[in-house]
């Protein structure tokens, strides 16, 4: 492949991994990501459709795309989800497919997602007390969310792994609970630490409950951790496992540790824009190409220079940094 073909920045760094929001809707309302009430989502017509999905991910795989992770909002609320999937997955090229999910839909879908072709799936649980659940998700359905766990591990999802926002005052007492499950229920458990994307700027730095915090807590209260080796140098997740050898931990400390010089993955949105960076405040509009005239020569550079403007990193820690306009749930998990 030509370089100057490529999802190279002007860093070096080589974009792989599209993550892919299907929706900005969601059946329940996290703080950190959205608003309790009064939320405006897309309009359906504003959407990308499936098949302008695939013609994107067709093209990305021209410039090195391998990798797609579908998003939300809550992806499974998208009729047909697994539609989609099938489309994305036979698509020479595309080597693994992926899924986050809050879980509410998830046992009702779980077998026929796995028969599309999805293979790995990430499953949203800040919580395993239903009311701490209930605290944070403004919503019920934490008990669907159990049974969607169980039904992911039935149909042949392996590994199944739990994502877990950490946040001061909040999450502390989830994290031994998070570290027996993980041994006792083979799930792999990712602390992901609380990020400056909250629909109401509350965001404090003081309100992190950073990484090392966690493997102190889960090394004194169960055994020590000790870090994965031949780890990927690109997964966002530092992966360790209990002494014994029972039990998988990631921590995503995209505050404390951030990973930005080998980040590998970009994003588009559910109403057809690519962004570079999660925390990025510009965006590259593609639906009006794929809607108008554009050719997927088009497509391809539009990606291509998206990737091209990506700058260092996200600058949480700096005083330069500037919260994104739009929710999480708008952005795309």
């Amino acid at each position: 492949m030509n370089p100057m073909e490529q999802l190279i920045d002007s860093f070096g760094r080589v974009h792989n991994n599209l993550r892919i929001s299907v929706t900005d809707r969601c059946n329940i309302r996290c703080f950190y990501c959205m608003p309790t009430e009064d939320v405006v989502f897309m309009q359906r017509n504003q959407l990308l459709t499936f098949e302008e999905i695939e013609r994107v991910v067709r093209v990305g795989v021209t410039v090195g795309i391998n990798k797609i992770r579908l998003t939300g909002g809550e992806p499974l609320v998208r009729r047909d989800l697994d539609q989609l999937i099938s489309k994305v997955a036979a698509i020479p090229g595309i080597r693994d497919v992926g899924l986050t999910t809050n879980g509410i839909l998830l046992a009702e879908q779980a077998q026929q997602l796995f028969d599309a072709g999805l293979r790995r799936i990430n499953i949203s649980l800040d919580a395993l007390d239903p009311v701490k659940f209930k605290e944070i998700t403004r919503r019920e359905g934490y008990e669907k969310v159990i049974e969607g766990i169980h039904a992911a591990k039935a149909a042949g999802f392996d590994p199944v792994k739990i994502n877990a926002v950490s946040i001061r005052g909040v999450t502390e007492s989830e994290i031994v609970p998070f570290g027996k499950l993980a041994r006792e229920a083979g799930v792999e458990i990712r602390f992901i630490e609380f990020m400056p994307l909250d629909s109401d700027n509350a965001w404090e730095r003081d309100k992190v409950l950073f990484a090392d915090e966690i493997v102190d807590t889960l090394s004194r209260e169960i055994m020590p951790l000790l870090p994965m080796k031949n780890r990927d140098p690109q997964a966002p997740a530092t992966e360790y496992v209990f002494e014994d050898g029972v039990g998988r931990i990631g921590l995503i400390a995209s505050v404390s540790r951030p990973f930005c010089m080998s980040c590998n993955r970009f994003r588009l949105t559910a109403d057809g824009k690519f962004r570079n960076c999660l925390f990025s405040l510009e965006e590259t509009d593609v639906k009006s190409l794929i809607r108008g005239s554009g050719t997927d020569a088009d497509i391809a550079r539009a990606m291509i220079e998206s990737i091209q403007a990506k700058k260092i990193g996200h600058e949480i820690n700096s005083a330069n940094y500037v919260q994104p306009i739009r929710p999480m749930h708008s952005i795309g998990g």
